[in-house]
């Protein structure tokens, strides 16, 4: 080492072991401003000699300064020590193995002591996500349990500071999926938006986050400011809000201790927590939420969360085996009703739950059969008539049936669920018939547009349902006579839309000629032991009456009279 170097040498270690003595520095090490410059140019002369005795003289010094600095934290909130304890946390992670140093509780303590009361410092914040991109390999492979473990806190350091480290946390993000992480994430990107109305709240209630552990706050004596935020977190008001009696709203108030609050504002993944979004309280409390005036803050989290919940599906497609796809399935059913209460936001989050949903059925059409039961309870609210009043559980109605219909109830091996399922469609269309007939009668009742729309939505409904029925019959031939059974109630019975009639008389004829019907009701693509491809027609299984009957059920889409001369090409693929 060059004289120079040696000096400076001296010098920074003798600052780090001057610190211990000092009382000031000692009780507050990060008051020190020399003591952050110590520690970066003793690292970067370790680096450059890359000897072994300068790491060991060093160490000792530096695992002190980090042992006083965690223990002064709780006695300072005035001063940061995020960029301290990072400095020595590189240091520790680059030279841990020569000194037989386990970094793992180190990076723990720093998340837990640390972060979780300085993620709110845009400096601190930036400077975190700039370390672990740095050493995202080293701690993906050494310590793949940490950011699992931490992902709450990390959604929270996003929340804050989005618009400046949206580039850098999306870099992270993949590192906060694990097994044990990946289903208590999903809801918590979902509510990304009551994250942030949470946690500006806490700030007006109680001043600036940083250097403030929000869970020292929730066991402090200050049930004021906490009764304060979930009123406004929750209903879009504040206790004190003009022209009612604040002593009355105390004692309506959400308690302290409500299990969604502790699981919106916590540090580390304890699993799922059963978040009771699904109550018409919480419901409406909601979309009160969106009373108040909108931050910055809150508006740019509205734009990103969806661009984290595409991240987060394109990573389960890829890398999440089929058992954790599978549980997440119905959870996404639960959210498509219970989301942020902004109509962009809501319509963003639940398109992309409806296409993640759909691309895990193309993927396993076993899942189908294995969800049967939580698909048959959805069904189960479109025919109780909640669908009609309910845009997006009638949207995810559709979805089941045209994925049921698709993938033919989760495929020939599961015979036993789409007999399930077949008579849960069943089901839905008899009650949605029931239902039309009593609409005739009542529709003096309704006015203009609602009648409209209700009837708009029910006969969707059913050209989903009866095509649903027919694609499944189709997939499972021992469903074919109460398929012919069902189509052909639906053909006598009063349906006032003609386009469902249609579609019942179409399916009808087609589901009576198995070689036009496989290849055009049949599996998008062929299954196991199944060879004929989509627009195959096997000509050996076809009926006498089969040709005849080609133009009338399948050309009948077409304007005018049946036309009898026409070509293959025109209605089959080549």
């Amino acid at each position: 080492m060059a004289d120079r170097d040696n000096r400076e040498w001296d010098f920074y270690l003798r600052t780090l072991s001057n610190s211990a003595r000092d009382s000031n520095a000692a009780n507050n090490p990060a008051s020190d401003a020399a003591l952050l410059q110590s520690v970066k140019k003793l690292y970067e002369l370790c680096k450059a000699e890359n000897s072994e005795d300068l790491v060991a003289r060093v160490y000792p010094q530096i695992n002190k300064l980090f042992q006083r600095s965690i223990a002064s934290l709780s006695e300072s909130r005035t001063t940061s020590y995020g960029l301290l304890l990072l400095a020595i946390l590189q240091f520790c992670l680059d030279f841990g193995d020569l000194v037989l140093h386990d970094a793992d509780p180190s990076l723990r303590t720093f998340f837990r002591s640390c972060l979780s009361r300085e993620f709110a410092d845009p400096v601190v914040a930036e400077a975190t996500l700039d370390f672990l991109n740095v050493n995202k390999k080293k701690i993906l492979t050494s310590f793949p349990t940490l950011l699992p473990q931490f992902f709450p806190l990390m959604l929270k350091l996003i929340a804050w500071n989005g618009e400046r480290l949206e580039k850098l946390f999306l870099k992270v993000f993949p590192g906060l999926m694990s097994p044990g992480s990946f289903l208590p994430l999903f809801p918590s990107l979902v509510d990304l938006p009551i994250l942030v109305v949470a946690l500006e709240k806490v700030e007006r209630s109680s001043g600036s986050l940083v250097g403030n552990s929000i869970a020292s706050m929730q066991k402090s004596s200050a049930p004021e400011m906490l009764l304060a935020l979930m009123d406004e977190a929750y209903t879009g008001s504040t206790i004190g809000d003009g022209g009612g009696d604040s002593e009355s709203e105390d004692t309506n108030a959400i308690d302290v201790a409500d299990p969604l609050f502790l699981d919106l504002l916590k540090d580390e993944n304890d699993g799922i927590a059963e978040r009771h979004l699904t109550s018409p309280g919480i419901v409406a409390a909601l979309q009160a939420a969106i009373n108040t005036p909108r931050s910055d803050r809150l508006k740019y989290i509205l734009q990103m969360a969806p661009r984290l919940l595409d991240l987060y599906f394109s990573i389960a497609l890829r890398d999440v085996n089929n058992s954790l796809i599978c549980a997440l399935i119905p959870l996404l059913m639960s959210r498509t009703g219970t989301i942020f209460p902004d109509k962009v936001y809501s319509y963003e989050v639940r398109k992309r739950l409806l296409e993640f949903m759909l691309a895990a059925f193309q993927r396993s059409p076993d899942f189908i059969a294995l969800l049967k039961k939580p698909i048959m309870d959805r069904l189960a609210e479109a025919y109780s008539g909640q669908a009609y009043d309910s845009p997006e559980k009638e949207e995810l109605a559709l979805q089941l049936c045209w994925a049921i219909g698709e993938h033919g109830g989760g495929g020939p091996s599961h015979k036993d669920a789409a007999r399930e399922l077949f008579e849960s469609l069943e089901l839905l269309l008899y009650e949605s018939i029931s239902s039309s007939r009593v609409g005739l009668r009542q529709e003096s009742a309704l006015s203009s547009d609602n009648q409209t729309s209700r009837k708009s939505s029910q006969s969707r409904l059913l050209c989903f349902v009866i095509t649903a029925i027919a694609k499944l019959a189709t997939n499972h031939r021992e469903l074919l006579p109460r398929a012919r059974f069902s189509l052909s109630k639906v053909v006598r019975s009063r349906i006032s839309d003609v386009r469902v009639w249609r579609r019942a008389c179409d399916y009808l004829g087609l589901i009576n000629e198995p070689a036009i019907s496989s290849s055009v009701l049949g599996p998008s693509r062929p299954s196991h032991g199944q060879m004929q491809k989509p627009g195959t027609v096997k000509w050996s299984e076809g009926a006498t009456k089969m040709i005849a009957h080609v133009p009338f059920y399948i050309l009948g889409e077409q304007e005018g009279p049946p036309f009898h001369e026409f070509f293959f090409s025109d209605i089959l693929p080549r």
